[in-house]
């Protein structure tokens, strides 16, 4: 592939015949003309050749790379399906040329390097296939990209299921060959993928194990569209949603009796939870809202049964140990303990919140008793009391441009990065910008990201990362990575820059804390690239980065009034910010643990009653919090029936180990040594080594919980 690609930046021209050849003089002097217009307009990358078919000829375009880049910009959507089946084409001549080795003969050369090389040269091609249809303008090409992803995605099921594949690989893990310890985990890894979807099993029993994902897939799917097809509708009138901003007045639709409809769905729900006055409006919408879909309950039921029959299938004792497996977990009982550990840290500090919130809601509401469905407004009306913070005059100092830039400059001083623009780079829409990372000190390319920031039509709708090309060092040849950060920023009108909220700009900054994780990667093989680690780990770089977010020395770096940017923010916000943060956490992060428990031993126990159990949970978790009559949580519970069964745990896995590298290395907020040694420690490795190992290597001991549970245990 390699070779190809110099050899075509090489041809300017095909030699064409007939009419033919009139088009190639005239693409010739385009060409000529286009090199001119680039060089004069200083590109920062080169200028390669690309063919196409034009009337059964070969024709050439000319397009703009980017050194060491293998993502493919702005292609047609013809482009993109012939990508997609070249794709498929190669990908099967290496895996029947891997699957023809003799079993005697196996060699890490004739094995595992060609699936590690084939590997790292396809994902950025199988991106280039697979992006667009976040981004692009175009209908025709999203359709070809969600087409082409289904290609690749049959051919890559097919491919996992490659027995003679598997069994070449597992001889070469059986030599016993000397190997460096990354090349073993890449085998290992291989072998437990195959493992894993059957092929060490009976054809009798690998067709069960299908049989099985096919149910659980069709349950699953089931699960959420009944959720996503409830159409319950509450009735209120404007006294009994006392409290709701005008604002969200006007996205509520209003009944034939003049009343204001509320859905139970979480853009209207939440807003009444959290603002309106009315404590028994507040319960009805919880109650309503903790009943939905009640035969959601037999299916998770269903589910789970089904999930506990696959793990065992597959050697496991549960569904639980199968799901935490491969994380840094690793065991269900890990899971349990540190979950156990985290709430029992907690209770102190969310027994004094409840009666806090009690005395409050004495105060407003009379003697009503205090239920679980006045969590949010009560804790939202006392953090507002006790850090007096505007959001509104907040967003006043976060431009969206000014915050970039602030970003740019603490991942620079942070961890001794450099970005710098490409100019006029080859790109899917105008408002996207290109950025080369350089090491600060060294000059040395680390790798891209390109940027696509502002709001438009047809746009995937969140802010994330995605990966276009892993990093790799295979053969001495190392391919560096290559992101992107797709968001939907409010973009600058009539001279007035677009303003953002500062939970936007927390987002931000956790988002290019993938950038940067991903751009770090040292890892030999794509396998282990930044952004492919588990998610017990691959989260914690970023909710590190977020700490930055409620520093007023990094906060005065990202902020300026919007009317006059060299006015940072104030210190008297920056410290209501902080306290904001951690003030009243307890008791909601007790609630998380609770489903997060529940999560954990339904995948762990068998026949479970699952009503039974959150009411157990709750009484046991919630400092005596009772649970709301009658609803019915486990069937709108939808993390634990697609997505995050079993793993529910992981995110706050990741915060706590996030809080124990901040609390431990970052005294200083901006140290700069202690941000390189995590770059080179944490970040490099990717996942060639066990993350539990990394992150005590660079703690100089295993992590502890102490340091989150301490930002959120306060003094009342």
């Amino acid at each position: 592939m390699e070779n190809q690609r110099k050899r075509g930046e090489r041809r300017n021209l095909i030699a064409l015949t007939g009419a033919t050849a009139l088009l190639a003089v005239a693409a010739n002097l385009a060409i000529n003309a286009l090199k001119t217009h680039f060089k004069n307009r200083n590109r920062k990358g080169w200028l390669s050749v690309c063919h196409f078919q034009f009337s059964g000829q070969n024709v050439v375009i000319l397009r703009l790379v980017v050194p060491g880049s293998y993502v493919q910009t702005n292609i047609s959507a013809s482009e993109i399906l012939r990508l997609a089946d070249s794709i498929v084409a190669k990908s099967k001549e290496i895996y029947d040329a891997v699957a023809s080795v003799p079993l005697d003969k196996v060699t890490y050369a004739n094995t595992i390097l060609p699936l590690a090389e084939l590997e790292a040269q396809q994902f950025p091609l199988i991106q280039s296939c697979a992006f667009p249809k976040l981004v692009s303008s175009s209908e025709d090409i999203r359709k070809a990209s969600i087409e082409a992803e289904r290609r690749i995605d049959a051919h890559i099921s097919i491919c996992s299921m490659r027995e003679d594949v598997y069994r070449v690989i597992k001889a070469f893990t059986a030599r016993g060959d000397s190997m460096s310890s990354e090349v073993k985990r890449y085998a290992q890894y291989l072998v437990k993928d195959f493992e894993r979807n059957g092929l060490n099993l009976t054809s009798t029993k690998r067709e069960e194990l299908q049989r099985l994902r096919a149910q659980i897939d069709e349950l699953s799917m089931r699960y959420i569209r009944n959720l996503n097809d409830d159409s319950t509708v509450l009735l209120f009138n404007d006294m009994e949603l006392a409290g709701l901003p005008p604002e969200l007045f006007k996205g509520l639709d209003i009944a034939v009796s003049g009343k204001f409809k509320v859905l139970l769905r979480s853009h209207h729900v939440s807003p009444i939870l959290e603002l309106c006055k009315v404590g028994s409006t507040r319960k009805s919408v919880a109650e309503s809202y903790g009943r939905r879909c009640e035969v959601n309950l037999s299916i998770l039921e269903k589910l789970v049964q089904l999930r506990h029959k696959l793990a065992r299938l597959l050697g496991y004792l549960n569904y639980a140990e199968y799901a935490v497996d491969l994380r840094m977990a690793s065991s269900s009982a890990k899971v349990f303990e540190f979950l156990e550990k985290i709430s029992g840290s907690l209770t102190e500090s969310a027994s004094k919140e409840l009666s806090v919130l009690k005395e409050l809601k004495r105060n407003e509401e009379g003697e009503i008793a205090f239920g679980i469905e006045d969590l949010p407004y009560y804790v939202k009306k006392i953090k507002e009391q006790q850090c007096d913070l505007d959001f509104g005059v907040v967003k006043q100092y976060f431009p969206v441009s000014l915050v970039i830039s602030g970003i740019f400059k603490i991942c620079q001083d942070l961890f001794g990065l450099r970005f710098e623009e490409v100019i006029d780079a080859e790109v899917w829409h105008p408002d996207v910008q290109l950025f080369t990372v350089f090491d600060l000190s060294s000059g040395e390319l680390m790798g891209y990201f390109y940027l696509d920031l502002y709001a438009r039509e047809a746009k995937y709708g969140l802010t994330c990362v995605v990966a276009l090309q892993n990093g790799s060092s295979i053969n001495n040849t190392r391919q560096i990575p290559v992101a992107l950060l797709i968001s939907q920023m409010p973009k600058e009108v009539d001279g007035q820059p677009g303003l953002l909220r500062f939970s936007e700009v927390v987002n931000l900054l956790h988002e290019f804390g993938h950038v940067v994780h991903h751009t770090c990667n040292r890892a030999t093989f794509a396998r282990f690239s930044g952004l492919r680690l588990d998610p017990d780990f691959v989260e914690i770089p970023s909710l590190l980065l977020e700490n930055w977010c409620y520093e007023s020395s990094c906060l005065k770096l990202i902020s300026g009034f919007h009317q006059d940017i060299t006015k940072p923010i104030e210190d008297e916000i920056c410290k209501s910010l902080k306290r904001w943060r951690s003030s009243f956490s307890a008791l909601k992060l007790k609630q998380e643990i609770l489903y997060c428990l529940f999560d954990q031993i339904i995948h762990s126990t068998e026949n479970v009653d699952m009503n039974g159990l959150l009411k157990h949970l709750h009484s046991k978790v919630m400092v005596g919090l009772p649970m709301l009559e009658g609803i019915n949580p486990a069937s709108c519970f939808p993390r634990t029936a697609i997505g995050y069964e079993a793993t529910c745990y992981s995110r706050i896995w990741s915060e706590v180990f996030a809080a124990d590298i901040f609390a431990t290395k970052f005294h200083d907020i901006m140290n700069q040594s202690a941000g390189i040694q995590f770059r080179n420690k944490v970040l490099a490795p990717g996942g060639a080594k066990d993350p539990l190992e990394i992150l005590s290597d660079f703690l100089g001991r295993e992590p502890s919980i102490q340091a989150f549970v301490d930002t959120k245990c306060y003094s009342l």
